[in-house]
């Protein structure tokens, strides 16, 4: 199998390392705008006939069009505003493509080419990181385990192990994305019904085992996908939320309440400024801490009933930085879920058409590839507890 791998940044970077641990995988191709610095952990692969550097402009078609050639799957690991264009391009290269995704407008689009892929043979599978993708995976097979499913609770969230002030947080993917999060509507069910909740509202206390302990959680867009339309009006409530540690929702909500991660131009002296573009300059060197150890901290709730009786699956994982091979724990659950996913597409588990992986991926097998590099999603029933809420 030869492999493709666009994008060479922190999760691009993991997947192309996953990639590289399977044998049956003959060639990894890892393709960016420019050939930085590879990280220290694909520094032994650098002189590795398997590890295939290219420099591709995913803004040029052509570009990316001869670098897919010949590819048995495409992994996208852009920003998610390529995620469209990339997908028409590996559908008509006959290549299967997956994503990180995380806008669920161009999920919609990229659905929208489902005809065709299946015509084509090939599968596009977008949303396949964390959150959205492996969540997502997890609340669906909760849904199918309790049968009459009323109420699912997602909640994840990228930590470091050792939070420092004045925000306990530090940058584990990208901070232009995470503002993105806090300042979009998030999609939720609420009586059946799919209606939008405020970015960073409804803040609860949720305890995790050690190290992780007492976290807060809070509305963000993007986590649901596009599962707030495919179960509307079949259950009752549906959410997801991201996790930090208690505190932080407060000072981000008072940061945008001020303007400073507003996207309209203000006016300066003589110029005009983008006050976002002026906070990510400001907090993005004092956020971004490559020696600091990170965390996932995952947990999916699905109450209904079994058999006429209360039913509950609780998904729960944590996920630490890995010491051995220097691999984040973001990293290892967002960009080995996207290799895996790409794997899966390469064997014909996930079958043609374009789907998101809640629908696509079957998690049996998903799950077993995960657990066998370390990432253990551990599975909590319990038939006899009440529905939340």
């Amino acid at each position: 199998m030869r492999m493709v791998v666009l994008g060479a940044g922190l999760q691009g970077s993991a997947c192309a390392y996953d990639l590289l641990q399977d044998t049956a995988v003959e060639r990894v191709v890892l393709a960016d705008v420019r050939e930085g610095a590879l990280p220290p952990f694909l520094e032994p692969y650098r002189h590795d006939a398997r590890l295939e550097r290219a420099v591709v402009d995913a803004r040029d078609a052509a570009a990316v069009r001869s670098v897919l050639e010949g590819a048995t799957a495409c992994m996208n690991a852009l920003p998610y505003y390529f995620n469209f264009e990339i997908t028409r391009i590996a559908l008509e290269s006959r290549v299967h493509c997956s994503d990180l995704g995380g806008n669920t407008d161009i999920v919609f689009r990229q659905l929208e080419l489902d005809a065709a892929a299946r015509e084509a043979g090939v599968s596009i599978t977008p949303d396949c990181g964390l959150a959205p993708g492996l969540v997502n995976v997890l609340a669906q097979a909760g849904i199918a385990a309790v049968e009459a499913p009323d109420r699912v609770v997602m909640l994840v969230g990228g930590l470091p192990q050792h939070p420092t002030p004045p925000i306990d947080y530090h940058i584990v993917y990208s901070l232009e994305g995470v503002l993105d999060y806090y300042t979009t509507p998030g999609w939720v069910l609420r009586e059946g019904k799919r209606t939008t909740v405020e970015a960073l509202s409804e803040v609860q206390r949720v305890d995790f085992p050690e190290p992780v302990g007492t976290l807060e959680a809070f509305h963000t867009a993007g986590g649901l996908s596009t599962m707030a339309w495919t179960f509307e009006g079949r259950i009752r409530t549906m959410e997801y939320k991201t996790l930090r540690y208690p505190g932080h929702a407060n000072v981000m909500r008072a940061i945008r309440g001020l303007g400073l991660l507003d996207t309209d131009p203000v006016p300066i002296g003589d110029g005009t400024v983008i006050p976002r573009q002026v906070f990510i300059a400001c907090a993005e060197p004092r956020l971004r801490r490559p020696d600091a150890r990170d965390l996932v901290a995952l947990r999916v709730e699905v109450d209904g009933r079994r058999n006429g009786s209360p039913a509950r699956v609780v998904y729960e994982l944590i996920d630490l930085f890995d010491e051995t091979t220097g691999i984040s724990a973001m990293e290892r659950t967002t960009g080995f879920s996207l290799a895996i996913t790409g794997l899966m597409q390469a064997a014909g588990t996930v079958k043609p058409g374009v789907d998101t992986p809640d629908r696509a991926v079957p998690p049996a097998p998903y799950l077993a590839e995960l657990a066998r590099r370390g990432v253990d999603v551990r599975r909590i029933e319990n038939v006899n507890a009440g529905a939340g809420p």
